[in-house]
């Protein structure tokens, strides 16, 4: 984008279904017309901004999530979508090349072993700011249920290399929920995820390993049922029915006081005091109450603060990545075709915004049948901060 635009921002159950993703080719074409309903895509004619520098490309695996070290040390991982997976977590050492992490055996998992000790199928990465390392694992592969209760959250102390603890959340979760992203508060010692299927915050205290499910199932953390999530011009419709995510992206205000959350196939945001989100004392219509209406945003599927208090997210619905001021105006960064779904961000301390794209709607279960992914899958970064 030549300049940058601002517009204020209005204050104001469902089923996952597989992605079932195989193989992508590069330069991939449709193979067949779109339906006739489909419209033109506007951002075709956008070219790459340089800004949008790329980082990391994988041509093979479908990518998610993204996390950055004080050290620039730079991590993603790969969700079990498709037979085509190979590691669930990975340090990247290269344009192409990354390495297992924290090892090779916690990425050896196959099903009918126990998913314990274990990665299963991995949705999402993310450093706090004493640069440990926190994995999410859903366990729930091809969104086929939690295998064997062994969705957990996993902390990996980035000096040693080695996993710290583990979070179970057995008994806090189901066989149907997956645990989607995760903000840390370091000083308070809590853990916020958020769990995209059921809706729902999972507060985890991270000295005695206790969690707890609030807000499953309330108006703040389900998504709008009559919103019409459209890329391209079409609705993003899995096996023809509109795609509908619950509570997905999160993030933690800097002074750790508000957790913003939204769901992910509308445009709406919330945010609630993260002391309420403690009181164990406090019922879900008590919680609900509690919860504060942001308005209409975006469709994003992440979203990070940075030490400003501005929030970034995506717009997957234009190609665009937008910053929102703490007066809640709303700012488009960038716009580029490489952002193909973008999916997670992290913000560096010597201030970059770092991407995720995973390409989710250009594969055939949701793109009517039609295969369009064009490889790399990729991790980018944008500098916003001297």
């Amino acid at each position: 984008m030549s300049a940058k635009r601002t517009i204020r921002v209005g204050q104001s159950m469902v089923i996952l279904v597989a992605f079932g993703l195989g193989a992508p080719r590069a330069g991939a074409a449709e193979t067949q017309p779109p339906p006739a309903a489909a419209k033109p895509d506007a951002k075709a004619a956008v070219k790459p901004d340089p800004r949008l520098e790329e980082l990391f490309a994988d041509s093979k695996y479908q990518l998610t999530g993204v996390a950055v070290s004080t050290k620039h040390r730079l991590f993603t991982n790969y969700p079990i979508w498709s037979p085509v997976h190979k590691y669930c977590v990975v340090e990247v050492t290269g344009k192409t090349e990354s390495r297992p992490y924290p090892d090779d055996e916690w990425n050896s998992w196959k099903p009918g072993e126990d998913g314990g000790k274990k990665f299963v199928s991995v949705q999402a990465v993310y450093v706090d700011d004493q640069d440990k390392l926190w994995v999410v694992d859903p366990a729930n592969p091809s969104f086929g249920g939690v295998y064997q209760e062994s969705d957990k959250l996993v902390r990996i102390n980035l000096a040693t290399n080695k996993v710290e603890r583990i979070y179970p959340m057995k008994g806090v979760t189901d066989k149907d929920s997956y645990i989607n992203d995760v903000r840390v508060d370091t000083r308070r010692q809590v853990a916020y995820l958020t769990n995209s299927n059921e809706g729902g915050i999972v507060v985890v205290d991270l000295k005695s390993g206790k969690a707890r499910l609030v807000l499953k199932g309330a108006p703040p953390t389900q998504t709008d049922p009559a919103y019409h999530f459209m890329i391209g011009g079409r609705e993003v419709a899995p096996g023809g029915k509109p795609l509908k995510v619950n509570s997905d992206g999160i993030a933690l205000s800097p002074d750790r006081a508000w957790l913003f959350f939204k769901p992910l196939t509308d445009d709406k945001l919330y945010k609630i005091k993260t002391a309420d989100l403690r009181n164990a004392k406090l019922t879900d219509a008590e919680l609900v109450k509690a919860v504060v209406d942001l308005g209409h945003v975006s469709i994003t599927d992440g979203m990070e603060f940075d030490k400003k208090g501005n929030l970034y997210v995506g717009d997957m619905e234009h190609d665009t990545i937008l910053k929102i001021t703490p007066d809640l105006k709303k700012v488009v960064l960038v716009e580029d075709p490489r952002l193909i779904w973008p999916d997670s961000y992290a913000v560096s301390r010597d201030g970059y915004l770092y991407i995720s794209t995973s390409q989710v709607q250009t594969a055939p279960p949701f793109n009517h049948g039609v295969d369009t992914r064009t490889l790399p899958y990729g991790l980018f970064r944008l500098k916003i901060a001297p």
